[in-house]
């Protein structure tokens, strides 16, 4: 039998048509109570800017407000995209809410910017090279210890101090991979919506993976993979549900700015070559009723071996988005 492996949320805080960031915020927020109270391991909240459909640019103010609002779930960031960010800052950030919430705050890091090349211009601080993504760590680390003092430079984050923070490494391409292997820290694979080669990305990952870096964290290869889910009560329904996420990823590739619209029939959605692409690209997905999407999500892990599973679920109505969490919690601890 497949092992059921822990499971977990990316929030990315979609704000629907008709619905105001106020609103998907607060949205965000209830959901975060429900799948604390579902039993989901943790909650991350990502990183973008620039767009319409989504209001989770202020990650750390993000999480903390869940944290708040939650009583076991881990909360974290999937992630800081830390050229974005000033290390200090984000041991600063993140310490003081591990302050007020120990021992439930992950901090997943990118080197992506998490938008697009004009927006980030206007909000990138460091280089994005291996290198210098490393040093960031290694100093972050410092600030998370006992001493409190970043590794590099004799300087003190004061709330990061004893707090212990576990650092993640985010990574949607084979340079990633390879770069958290070499880190020796447990590495989360955006495979919901960079699929292409993803076995040989964890591959790469656990073969290039090192207890020897100063930097690590972990005594083995850890991985968590993204999938796009949508549970509901027939296939037919999800499927109709899933056609929101399929319109936000129309309007990425044709720059529409827009929230994330209403279902529609899928066969009405765009031309043959519009759903070819947008099923290249969000070909790793457990879309359908209770058993066939814990079948997709077993095969998955069966076929991976991954650690862990983070979800992702767009839907235009909240409510629809709680009734598949409530499926998914279902389906996946009922055992």
């Amino acid at each position: 039998m497949t092992k059921h492996v822990p499971i977990n949320l990316l929030e990315l805080v979609g704000i629907s048509e008709g619905q105001t960031v106020r609103e998907s915020i607060e949205s965000a927020m209830e959901n975060a109570e429900l799948v604390d109270q579902l039993g989901f391991k943790r909650l991350w909240f990502a990183e973008h800017h620039n767009t319409k459909s989504l209001a989770s640019a202020a990650t750390a103010q993000l999480i903390g407000m869940a944290a708040d609002r939650t009583e076991n779930i881990r909360v974290g960031s999937g992630g800081i995209m830390l050229p974005n960010h000033s290390p200090l800052q984000v041991a600063e950030n993140f310490g003081t809410i591990a302050q007020m919430h120990p021992d439930r705050v992950d901090l997943g890091l990118g080197r992506a910017p998490g938008t697009d090349s004009r927006t980030s211009q206007l909000i990138t601080r460091s280089s994005s090279d291996a290198q210098n993504f490393a040093n960031s760590i290694y100093d972050m680390i410092g600030w998370f210890s006992d001493e409190g003092m970043g590794k590099s430079v004799p300087v003190t984050s004061t709330v990061g101090t004893g707090t212990h923070i576990p650092i993640w490494v985010l990574g949607s391409s084979v340079n990633g991979a390879s770069i958290a292997g070499q880190l020796g820290l447990p590495y989360s694979i955006a495979t919901h919506f960079t699929p292409d080669n993803y076995k040989e990305k964890i591959d790469i990952y656990r073969s290039a993976f090192s207890t020897e870096s100063p930097t690590a964290q972990i005594e083995a290869p850890y991985v968590m993979a993204g999938i796009n889910v949508i549970v509901a009560p027939t296939d037919e329904e999800a499927e109709k549900l899933w056609t929101t996420s399929q319109q936000m990823l129309m309007d990425m590739q044709t720059g529409k700015q827009r929230p994330l619209q209403p279902p529609v029939d899928p066969e009405e959605l765009g031309t043959e070559a519009e759903r070819a692409m947008m099923d290249g690209m969000f070909s790793l997905k457990a879309v359908g009723s209770p058993e066939t999407v814990k079948q997709k999500l077993e095969d998955f892990v069966e076929e991976t071996d991954v650690d862990e599973l983070i979800v992702v679920t767009y839907t235009h109505d909240p409510e629809k988005r709680k009734q598949s969490m409530k499926m998914l919690a279902d389906l996946w601890f009922e055992d």
